[in-house]
């Protein structure tokens, strides 16, 4: 390094504790260079270098990523999918949101954490949760509700995200559920899912979830109480079966009058009407005699009878 002739054939090449250089000759990547120094002769090749700083792990766009096969070992990737959003760490520090891609950082001393969030729409269920309500009926409520993450940066913020919005959706449910009737809560069970979701989307709206929808699966009721059910409502049916069938009693007494008051007051209708009796007697026998004088139509009229005194003869 005295020699002033030597180095000015010499490439020297000085890489602090907390750099790495990527070495090229004649613009060919040729090697990574850690802490150290080096030497190459320049006589008969073009050395070129890039410093790389390791207190910024993240790989900058001067580096070509054709060559990171050849410094695997140096290098780690994290991977952001269509449907996420991630969130980079450094030694534990959020520092910014990344948007869907692949993105590569250099293995130093900087701790480097990646969490993705996923930003597709997304299910809570709340099965056989048991829940009294004000005339003291203990029942198990089935509920489901639909939510997305908005800001995935306030959603990392609260420990155990999943656990929190679930003690919320059952401290809801038990302040609705708890100041009805069974009664009533079997009456509007679509009202829950409104008041739910209404009021889940007031509390974790700030924390960058929005609920979509949320509604009542099932109301599972204790064996008692569902036979108590069955039993007034078998007793309903029966009474509207029977308030049904004496409505169509009535209208059917009510036609019959109709009828007998048009046929005492038209003849001929009294008339048409005894010979259609007449057809119908005639379907169901399978011969009909006649005795005496006269001729058929004579006799057939006195199997209706005379009209007069109700009289006939018929075998």
């Amino acid at each position: 390094m005295q020699n002033d002739l030597l180095l000015q054939e010499l490439e020297i090449i000085e890489v602090q504790d907390y750099e790495y250089v990527l070495h090229y000759v004649d613009g060919k990547f040729a090697g990574l260079l850690k802490s150290g120094r080096y030497a190459f002769w320049n006589v008969f090749q073009q050395h070129t270098t890039i410093r790389i700083d390791l207190r910024h792990p993240e790989l900058s766009l001067d580096v070509e990523r054709a060559i990171l096969p050849k410094i695997a070992a140096y290098i780690q990737s994290f991977e952001v999918m269509s449907h996420e959003s991630g969130v980079l760490f450094y030694n534990n520090e959020m520092l910014r949101e990344l948007k869907p891609g692949k993105y590569y950082f250099w293995k130093s001393p900087v701790s480097v954490a990646v969490k993705t969030v996923d930003l597709r729409q997304q299910q809570l269920d709340m099965t056989g949760q048991e829940m009294m309500t004000e005339d003291k009926v203990t029942l198990r409520l089935n509920f489901v509700c639909q939510y997305r993450i908005l800001n995935p940066l306030k959603a990392l913020e609260i420990k155990s995200f999943e656990e929190q919005m679930y003690v919320q959706l059952q401290l809801l449910l038990r302040e609705y559920v708890g100041t009805m009737k069974l009664d009533d809560l079997l009456r509007m069970k679509q009202e829950i899912g409104m008041f739910v979701l209404t009021r889940l989307n007031e509390k974790l709206i700030e924390e960058g979830v929005q609920f979509l929808s949320a509604g009542v699966k099932d109301i599972i009721l204790p064996g008692e109480i569902k036979d108590i059910l069955n039993t007034v409502l078998l007793a309903e049916k029966r009474a509207q079966a029977n308030l049904i069938t004496r409505r169509e009693e009535t209208a059917s007494t009510r036609s019959l009058l109709n009828t007998a008051k048009l046929m005492d007051e038209n003849q001929t209708l009294y008339r048409l009407k005894e010979l259609e009796f007449l057809e119908k007697i005639c379907e169901k026998i399978g011969t009909i005699s006649l005795t005496g004088g006269g001729n058929l139509l004579e006799k057939l009229n006195s199997l209706v009878g005379d009209k007069t005194t109700g009289k006939g003869d018929a075998r």
